[in-house]
């Protein structure tokens, strides 16, 4: 007869097989059968009574878990001298765990009692569950600097790269934490600002050389003055702030199985869904979808300071190697965080479809959710194909393939609808923790992907339906037609390579798409793509209402991401207002100002665009300067009187050929066929063809690509009038396509003959 186990031996098989969890797979494990059975479920009671195990679905999991940004309370020094903390927020019916603080150099010191936004990591020590790194102590926000470090005797100084900032800052000899001259640092505030002298600072940390990898987006941040720097009654607000429960009437929704879905690395999760099958006789074959977002208006009140700031930031921004956030680490990264097994507030819109997608109705809830599961798109996919790993696995059933079976009606309401389809492939960049870029790869478009882009337009649309049913004023995302000169531009692409795209109608999306469908899988992809892109208006934020072209959509309103964007924060705040839930909705001071809000918020958004291009741009400089003189394929992107810029097939680095690399002719600029035409040899270069270049140059530094053509379009470019006479390209006018000009050139041949 096999021993039966101790609470002890369950609890730690529990804890190293999450996914194996059930009476069944614990009895296997122990070897466990017939009568023993019964005992084994008596110890698995017991354990549950105790609070050591939660029973769910036939399953025993360990309680919730904490958050992996969490305040904690520092408790004394142990008898080895090791510093651990208690969390402030602890939802489990289980022991309180116990969390092992780690420390590093640049770390203040603290003491027991002192208040901590940490980030943990769940470990399997022996007297510990998680280990904390510091975020910050609360109550304390150090001013934040990012300069050159001068060395002197003394210790030294720091010189800030931001513009407008002239100030110097001193170094004292036993805080520069070992900077050397010359080199770019980070370093805070020292000590109470005084009267008299320069002010005094800390070095937290060395980059090194400003041109390196690491200092790359630090100072993309300065140089484009996006604040990356909480001010002080931001950071108080945000730790003061409390959890939400029921008391203010929220509905509890706790027990709805939403999960987030998100990428491997995030750290935050503003959203989660639900989908099951409608269970109303009149509406066969449609869903129930659930899409649950974080509740941050329930945090960030009208005219607040976190407000202010909200509004400054106007959005997050995203590098490759770290995020300036639009809150603080205490909301962005925690209250406002849909973290799994964590109660959070939230505004959930409930829609429901009918089995062609479309959407039938729809309501919104202000309540308090608890994540099932924190996923990732590519695990969902796998367990989607039929591959689900052990997180997914219970999921699989009740959860993930209901989410599919509704994306799959949302297809086809997609399908009618036809909103533009683009496809433009993005990269992304991987860095190794010292910031070197390791290697440039496809982003993967995944079901799982499409899956929550259609959840999310569904309940923007959703929001703003129901805000203009209320007549309540909100901020819509607006995107209008294409501006018929670059409408035209388009046309005579099209033309030049085969295409048509017609006159005389009123331009659907379905149209553009109907182009690019045809332009698939030929040469000219590529080119029709992008210039389909150019003839593209760029949207923005307004008061009122002009559709969404790009979307086809005739209302739309951004509900679904307020932690990292100040329009959505201002649709939930309309939300409450229009369904009467508090106080904490829109104020008049904010309506009257909804015209110069939407014209800066939308000015913040192109910021932050142009300052996270600028970054990947130095990234893909300094990851491509020890390759100098290698050959590359590309496509021609883009045409001015300068030269032509050449988009690299590996890693979609943008590159110039300026006009001295095309050879010594003189080469003509046609600005509206987006041409250059070379003198003598007839060479056409335009958007869209294929080219094999050298690289002559990369500078890190300013994130610049000089390239020099080597082959257009397959054939050997041969510079310059002298070689004008023999294997020249067919000549042919700007706007006129290869095709045709091949075809003239081989007539041509033919009468020689």
């Amino acid at each position: 007869m096999s021993r039966l186990p101790t609470k002890s031996d369950i609890l730690a098989w529990i804890a190293e097989h999450p996914s194996q969890t059930s009476k069944r797979d614990i009895a296997k494990a122990f070897h466990i059968k017939g009568a023993a059975r019964i005992d084994l479920k008596r110890l698995l009671r017991e354990l549950e009574q105790e609070g050591h195990l939660e029973k769910r679905r036939k399953t025993y999991r360990d309680p919730d878990k904490l958050p992996p940004v969490s305040v904690l309370q520092m408790l004394p020094p142990d008898d080895l001298g090791d510093l651990f903390a208690r969390p402030l927020e602890w939802h489990g019916e289980g022991p309180e765990p116990r969390i092992l603080f780690s420390a590093r150099a640049t770390d203040p010191a603290l003491g027991a009692g002192d208040r901590i936004l940490a980030r943990l990591q769940e470990t399997r020590g022996e007297d510990h569950q998680y280990i904390a790194r510091l975020i910050r102590r609360i109550g304390t926000n150090p001013r934040k600097l990012l300069g050159i470090f001068r060395s002197s005797a003394e210790g030294g100084r720091i010189v800030p790269i931001a513009k407008g900032s002239d100030r110097e800052w001193v170094v004292a000899a036993d805080a520069t934490h070992g900077a050397k001259d010359g080199e770019l640092v980070e370093a805070e505030q020292a000590g109470p600002k005084t009267r008299m002298g320069l002010p005094r600072a800390r070095v937290t940390d060395r980059l090194g050389d400003p041109g390196a990898p690491k200092a790359v987006s630090l100072i993309a941040i300065h140089e484009h003055g996006i604040p990356d720097a909480f001010p002080d009654p931001v950071i108080a607000e945000a730790d003061a702030a409390k959890p939400a429960d029921l008391s203010s009437g929220r509905e509890d929704l706790r027990d709805m199985p939403l999960v987030t879905i998100d990428p491997g690395d995030a750290r935050d999760h503003d959203d989660a869904c639900y989908a099951h099958a409608d269970d109303d006789p009149k509406n066969k074959g449609g869903f129930v979808i659930w899409v649950a977002i974080a509740d941050v208006a329930q945090y960030v009140r009208p005219g607040s300071a976190l407000d202010r700031e909200a509004r400054k930031r106007g959005n997050s921004t995203y590098f490759p190697d770290r995020v300036v956030p639009m809150l603080p680490d205490r909301l962005s990264g925690d209250l406002c965080s849909l973290h799994e097994g964590v109660p959070r507030a939230c505004i959930a819109a409930r829609m429901v479809i009918d089995a062609e997608g479309n959407k039938l109705g729809h309501s919104f809830h202000r309540g308090l959710m608890r994540s099932a599961a924190s996923l990732t798109y590519e695990e969902v996919q796998q367990a989607q194909d039929g591959a689900p790993n052990d997180r997914c696995q219970p999921l699989l059933e009740p959860v993930i393939a209901p989410l599919y079976a509704a994306y799959g009606a949302l297809k086809r309401a997609r399908a009618t609808r036809q909103p533009l389809e683009l496809d433009l492939p993005e990269r992304r960049i991987m860095l190794s923790d010292a910031g070197q870029v390791t290697s440039v790869a496809f982003k993967d478009r995944l079901d799982a992907h499409k899956l929550i882009e259609e959840f999310m337009v569904l309940a923007n649309v959703a929001a703003a339906e129901t805000l203009i049913a209320k007549r309540t004023p909100l901020l819509f995302r607006v995107h209008e037609e294409p501006d018929p000169q670059r409408l035209e531009s388009l046309r005579e692409t099209a033309q030049s390579s085969g295409f048509n795209l017609a006159k005389g109608q009123v331009l659907q999306t379905r149209h553009l798409n109907a182009l690019l469908s045809v332009a698939d899988d030929t040469e000219f992809s590529e080119l029709i793509n992008i210039s389909t892109l150019r003839s593209m208006q760029q949207a923005y934020y307004n008061a009122e209402n002009f559709g969404h072209f790009g979307l086809a959509l005739k209302s739309y309103a951004h509900f679904t991401s307020p932690i990292r964007r100040y329009a959505d924060l201002i649709v939930h705040r309309a939300l409450v207002s229009a369904h009467g839930w508090g106080r904490d909705g829109l104020s008049s001071e904010e309506i009257d100002r909804f015209d110069d809000t939407a014209k800066h918020i939308s000015d913040t958004e192109r910021r932050s665009m142009v300052a996270e291009r600028d970054t990947n741009d130095r990234y893909l400089a300094a990851y491509l300067s020890d390759r100098v003189g290698a050959e590359f394929t590309g496509r021609i992107s883009g045409i001015a009187r300068f030269g032509a810029f050449v988009k690299l097939a590996e890693t979609g680095a943008d590159g110039l050929l300026p006009m001295r690399a095309l050879g010594r002719e003189y080469f003509h600029h046609d600005a509206e066929a987006q041409t250059l035409m070379g003198a003598d040899t007839g060479l056409i270069i335009g958007i869209g063809q294929e080219v094999t270049v050298k690289l002559a140059e990369a500078v890190p530094v300013t994130g610049g690509l000089t390239l020099d053509l080597v082959s257009i379009d397959g054939e050997t470019v041969r510079h310059g009038p002298a070689n004008a006479r023999r294997g020249k390209p067919p000549r042919r006018k700007a706007g006129q396509s290869r095709a045709k000009a091949a075809k003239g050139k081989k007539k041509t041949l033919r009468k020689r003959r």
